[in-house]
């Protein structure tokens, strides 16, 4: 397998590559989708709305999460902001990699691009034809449904000015959004690690200015490198943590992968076990969460119902537990009853086979030897 140019990959290494893109993105949807009916209610709540066990499928969208504002009725697993911009990553990465031929290269800004293509979805009522240069994706219609961001994507992304790790943007904030757009990131399977956790924290200070929202998006991406790469779970922890020992202020994230790892070690797994590890609802807790939920599951479908059934963040769970779970396994192991039913489910698939291609034929698609203008009208270098 080569770098990103995809100059030496097997048929059978495009076909493993595509399955595990696929699994991270519709895994970290399908999380997301399972988890937002019952994000942050009591656990008391979620049991009383769902009985003893909790939430075990997907459920009707809530009143807080409106339908989008095409005619068309939200399906029943409706995702949240963490999945469009999850999708956006995935957009902002591709359009990196076409630019890229015109020397005009620097994926942060190219992501914060894309991100600013978000957030227009979050403030017009649909796609504007004319705007060409914001390429494919941001003409999808359902993306355009306001699914109650926090405060700190909207500012963070609210004027032109780039947040980064010297000057972040909402100093002080450590909630999971960062890391749970982060995903893609880990996708880059031809970068070195160290250089897809420096691109994933170099992102998140864009909306998030606490150093462990930060490295937890970090972490993150290169969990899911690890894993798309074909390493175990418990292997892309420790590479993982080899990683974080290198950077300043990694305590607090590196703590939590450890005290996941310890919590397996503690009996049968359960809502308490998953909400200890949560604590207070910040990125390193959630991503504690995801790691455990991964490991202790007896399959996708017990890992993702253990990580939403808890009194915090359970959108946010749901889709770091899916991402983690997708790369893992690839897409045939996702519950089809879930897909079936999930929100976007047809251009969340279009986009991972883009990327996929993307990242492993690109010189077939815009090199000066050949060019596709099918392509480059999809993701325009401008």
């Amino acid at each position: 397998m080569s770098g990103t140019s995809g100059a030496v990959w097997g048929r059978a290494e495009q076909q493993d590559f595509r399955s595990r893109v696929r699994g991270t993105l519709l895994g970290a949807a399908v999380g997301d989708a399972l988890g937002a009916p019952v994000d942050v209610l009591p656990l008391d709540a979620i049991r009383h709305a769902h009985g003893a066990e909790g939430l075990l499928d997907l459920a009707p969208t809530p009143t807080s999460l409106p339908a989008p504002r095409a005619s068309t009725p939200a399906p029943l697993g409706t995702i949240t902001h963490h999945t469009q911009l999850t999708l956006f990553t995935v957009d902002g990465l591709v359009r990196a990699q076409v630019r890229r031929d015109t020397g005009a290269w620097h994926p942060p800004t190219d992501l914060h691009r894309a991100y600013l293509r978000w957030y227009a979805t979050q403030r017009d009522w649909g796609p504007d034809e004319r705007r060409e240069q914001d390429g494919w994706l941001a003409r999808q219609e359902w993306l355009y449904a306001r699914r109650t961001p926090p405060r700190c994507l909207l500012v963070g992304l609210g004027d032109e000015r780039m947040g980064t790790p010297e000057a972040p943007k909402n100093p002080g904030e450590r909630g999971p959004e960062a890391a749970t757009r982060s995903a893609p990131f880990g996708l880059l399977v031809g970068w070195e690690p160290q250089l897809v956790v420096q691109l994933a924290v170099e992102c998140a200070a864009q909306t998030h200015g606490h150093p462990a929202a930060q490295l937890a998006a970090g972490a993150y991406a290169a969990l899911v490198h690890a894993l798309a790469r074909g390493e175990s779970l418990d292997g892309a922890v420790q590479r993982t943590l080899a990683l974080l020992a290198a950077r300043s202020g990694h305590e607090p994230v590196a703590d939590a992968l450890q005290r996941a790892l310890g919590a397996v070690r503690q009996g049968l797994p359960g809502p308490s076990r998953v909400e200890e590890l949560a604590g207070g609802g910040g990125a390193e807790g959630l991503l504690a969460v995801a790691v455990y939920c991964a490991l202790v599951g007896d399959d996708v479908r017990h890992g993702l119902t253990l990580a939403v059934n808890q009194s915090g963040p359970s959108a946010a769970a749901g889709a770091l537990t899916g991402g983690l779970l997708g790369a893992l396994h690839g897409d045939t192991a996702l519950p089809p009853a879930w897909l079936a039913g999930l929100e976007g489910r047809a251009t969340i698939l279009e986009l991972a086979d883009d990327f996929a291609m993307e990242m492993t034929q690109s010189p077939a698609l815009h090199t000066p030897a050949a060019s596709s203008p099918a392509w480059l009208t999809r993701y325009p270098r401008a």
